[in-house]
């Protein structure tokens, strides 16, 4: 296995804290993929504290959205840890650029390990917190994971449904999937000959009037605001055959088995809100709660700090953990 270069210096998108201690952490999943993560701590704390693993958004990396709540969440009395999901970021995993329903939903389990094995953390109270595409793959988690005693998803995407049907299921028909696959397999034979991956192109890099908003929204965050040389999504993207097993493996097939609480968080205005809602909808029990953000955006819940609820998010914490 490679050994892991991280970054001493502070590389992330935000500020950094005052208010918490930080440091770069490493652990492996069950694949033997080896993941990178910031680990986030109160000061002066010497008790066992309450954890959470955060991840996402999809396409993003540690130093961009994941780390901001990880940071403010240790602010408010957690050990959080950002981790970059496997074959991005500073993790391990080759060849890069690549994602999988079953990968990215086992990141999750072996953050919880580094988690539950952690001498300043108590192993009962361990929650996950999942953004956008790491949100589907957070909700995934809980509903294999009993160690995970609370969840929390922002803005969150059903990756395997955006992929497999299109936005608002548009394309959920055989024949677009196929053509869909047809165009795939036939570029796993092109980058089979030229021995390398091409990648998809990540958002866009330019913007026109005729864009629908949230791709403008995408491009103000990825290329502007929390650009990051290490994100695919502020760069070139997945390789264009690297999310194809999610059309055949959808996620989140025991929602309504989920035991643990969980609080789902969206923006009115977002166009993902369906996600949410969808997902929320199937989710069984009186510890479920879906939170939805006036005039909010998708991207808003990605950085701006005073549409973020952090206070209800570290209230559910609190109440569960």
């Amino acid at each position: 296995m490679t050994e892991l270069k991280l970054t001493n210096i502070w590389d992330k998108v935000f500020p950094k804290s005052e208010n918490v201690c930080h440091e770069k952490v490493s652990f492996k999943n069950r694949y033997g993929i080896e993941l990178a993560a910031d680990l986030y701590k109160p000061l002066d704390n010497d008790s066992k504290l309450p954890a959470i693993a955060c991840s996402g958004p999809f396409g993003a990396v540690k130093e961009q959205v994941s780390g901001l709540y990880a940071q403010k969440l240790a602010e408010m009395g957690f050990l959080t840890i950002a981790f970059d999901p496997s074959f991005t970021g500073e993790s391990g995993g080759e060849p890069r650029f690549m994602a999988s329903p079953d990968i990215n939903t086992e990141d999750f389990q072996a953050a919880i390990d580094f988690l539950a094995t952690n001498g300043d953390v108590d192993a009962e109270r361990i929650g996950i917190c999942g953004i956008c595409g790491w949100g589907g793959m957070a909700l995934n988690a809980a509903s294999l994971d009993t160690r995970v005693k609370a969840t929390v998803t922002s803005t969150m995407y059903n990756m395997t449904r955006q992929i497999a049907k299109g936005y608002y299921d548009e394309a959920d028909n055989a024949d677009a999937r196929y053509e869909m696959k047809v165009a795939l397999n036939n570029q796993r034979t092109e980058d089979f000959k030229n021995g390398e991956y091409t990648r998809i192109g990540g958002v866009v890099k330019e913007v026109t009037d005729d864009m629908p908003k949230f791709a403008k929204d995408y491009h103000d965050y990825y290329i502007e605001l929390g650009y990051h040389p290490r994100s695919p999504g502020s760069n070139d993207g997945w390789n264009v055959i690297g999310c194809m097993s999610f059309i055949s493996q959808p996620i989140i097939a025991y929602s309504d088995e989920i035991r643990s609480p969980v609080l789902m968080i969206h923006g009115e205005k977002a166009h993902s809100r369906y996600f949410s809602e969808d997902e929320f909808a199937k989710l069984t029990g009186d510890n479920k709660e879906l939170m939805i953000i006036p005039n909010a955006v998708h991207t808003d819940l990605y950085y701006k700090t005073d549409v973020i609820p952090f206070d209800k998010i570290a209230e559910f914490y609190n109440k569960y953990l």
